[in-house]
């Protein structure tokens, strides 16, 4: 008679199979990696003081300059107020001020072109986000959690042949 069959492998320990060359590769590996994250926690700043990002947003493109100060911010050579007259524009940028609580601290420079008003105030909101992630990294988790460093990748469908819009198809006449 057979014995009824074991569904249950047995367990390989993790370094068998394994030369001492794989793991002196391996560890090098880890050793890259360790060294490329302490590099990548350092500041990156010009010989201004100054950390740039480019932030999008549907059609639009913002080029954002970040440096320490009193918290002036310009548009296109405007004033924020100026620039973004609707008030929920100007909340949505100041968002990653609030939630880092460095309100006041920065002065904001950037060019942006491209879509309309609310695809600028987001591509401004992912620049200065990049920009102060740039300028202090240790501020990547709080504006990582709240998705302020994922770009939005969302676009209008394009339209296609035989349609009025992207999806909307003719009117059906019965007469």
């Amino acid at each position: 008679m057979a014995e009824p069959r074991s569904t249950e492998k047995a367990a390989k320990p993790k370094t068998a199979g394994r030369t001492l060359a794989d793991l002196s590769l391996a560890a090098a590996s880890a050793a890259a990696a360790q060294s490329q994250t302490t590099a990548a926690a350092q500041p990156q700043r010009d010989k201004f003081g100054r950390a740039y990002a480019t932030g999008k947003r549907k059609n639009a493109v913002a080029r954002v300059w970040i440096k320490s100060g009193t918290g002036k911010m310009t548009v296109n050579g405007r004033e924020l107020n100026a620039y973004f007259a609707r008030p929920a524009l100007r909340m949505m940028i100041n968002q990653p001020f609030q939630v880092s609580n460095r309100a006041g601290q920065f002065d904001i420079w950037c060019t942006v072109a491209g879509g309309g008003l609310s695809g600028q105030a987001g591509a401004v909101r992912h620049g200065i986000s990049k920009a102060m992630t740039h300028y202090e990294p240790e501020l990547r988790p709080v504006l990582k959690s709240h998705g302020f460093l994922t770009r939005d990748s969302r676009v209008v469908e394009r339209k296609k042949y035989g349609r009025h819009k992207a999806r909307r198809s003719h009117q059906f006449s019965k007469r």
